[in-house]
């Protein structure tokens, strides 16, 4: 059992909030993040958990939203290997409602291989991915949750380097918090303190 601290954090200038655990650190210290992201690592473990405000699409369904995003993200990483494990039904988030249009989320979970940066195929590091699609319909906008947990950690990628190749070491036996927790503790905790954040849809 993991007795990480989880502060609440400010996310897009604090207009948006989620708690996870300290060992996550803020990316942008480290290198440039675009503006619609959140980045946070934990580089002991090469651990990644993003936040992203993306324009609804309208074109995609509620039910199964999580897991369409999750097949995107595959394509747009030139992942290999693309394994769908589970994804969740459509859940209600009544705090999340914006002049009583409700907003829903779905879950996904996959596996995928995938390279580190500009490094080719023959570097992929087998990982699983966490997403969570929070569909803010009232703002017209999708925010998407995405948590990268290594499965195995190829001896050619830059992560070798951060935290040795091979199988990664279980976070249960390192006494920390699991990715899967992780995300539903950011879901659970996730609140929008400023709707303006969304321009003229607010």
């Amino acid at each position: 059992m993991s007795n990480e601290l989880c502060p609440e954090r400010p996310l897009f200038g604090g207009a948006i909030s989620s708690a996870f655990p300290q060992r996550f650190q803020d990316a942008s210290n480290i290198r440039q993040v675009p503006d619609h992201q959140e980045v946070f690592v934990d580089p002991s473990r090469d651990e990644s958990l993003i936040f992203e405000l993306l324009d609804f699409k309208a074109d995609v369904g509620d039910v199964g939203s999580a897991s369409w995003f999750l097949h995107d993200l595959a394509r747009e990483q030139d992942a290999q290997g693309f394994k769908l494990i589970e994804q969740s039904n459509v859940i209600d988030v009544p705090g999340l409602s914006y002049r009583n249009i409700p907003s829903v989320a779905t879950t996904a979970i996959g596996e995928m291989a995938i390279s580190k940066g500009r490094q080719g195929r023959e570097a992929q590091n087998l990982l699983k991915v966490y997403v969570a699609n929070i569909r803010l319909k009232g703002v017209e906008t999708d925010v998407l949750v995405t948590a990268y947990e290594p499965i195995l950690i190829n001896p050619l990628s830059e992560s070798a380097n951060a935290v040795g190749s091979g199988l990664a070491v279980p976070a249960s036996q390192s006494g920390i918090m699991p990715m899967c927790d992780v995300i539903k503790q950011s879901l659970s905790t996730f609140k929008v303190n400023d709707w303006s954040l969304f321009g003229s849809s607010a």
